[in-house]
Parts: C-alpha cells; sequence; structure tokens
C-alpha cells in the first residue's frame, strides 16, 4: 500500500503542531521531508530524527513498511 507526502505530513504535524515541515516524492515510498521546530533545540541530529521516526508511527519498520525510505533534515529554527 502506498503513502503519500500529505500523509507523512499529517503524521509528523501531529508530533510537532508548530513545526514548518516539508515532504516531498512522489512514487509511493521514497520520500525527503525537512522539519523545523523549536522543540529540536538543544538536541543532536540523531535525537531529533529519532522524534520524527518516531512520529511516523511504525510506517517504515521492516519490509513490509509503507514508507521505504525517507531523506530526513531536522533542525531548530535559526
Amino acid at each position: 500500500m502506498a503513502i503519500t507526502a500529505h500523509e507523512i505530513e499529517t503524521m509528523i504535524r501531529e508530533q510537532f503542531p508548530d513545526a514548518k515541515i516539508t515532504v516531498h516524492g512522489d512514487d509511493g515510498q521514497h520520500f525527503a521531508a525537512q522539519v523545523i521546530d523549536e522543540s529540536f533545540r538543544g538536541m543532536n541530529r540523531v535525537q531529533q530524527q529519532r522524534a520524527v521516526y518516531a512520529a511516523l508511527k511504525g510506517k517504515m519498520d521492516g519490509s513490509q513498511g509503507e514508507l521505504h525510505a525517507l531523506a530526513l533534515t531536522t533542525k531548530a529554527p535559526e
């Protein structure tokens, strides 16, 4: 089952309601996302990205995951 960029953004937005979020990709499996949120301040990149992956609620888990690849950029606002 394919997933859309809008669905990914919606899942991330539930966890990060005030974030600036952009998601690109159109093949249903490979996407790129940028998430800029104040809650990332003081976290290292691994911590930031784990927080975003947790918001995806297992959509990337295992070989049967709906989301095959997500190139993720995270940061706190400038």
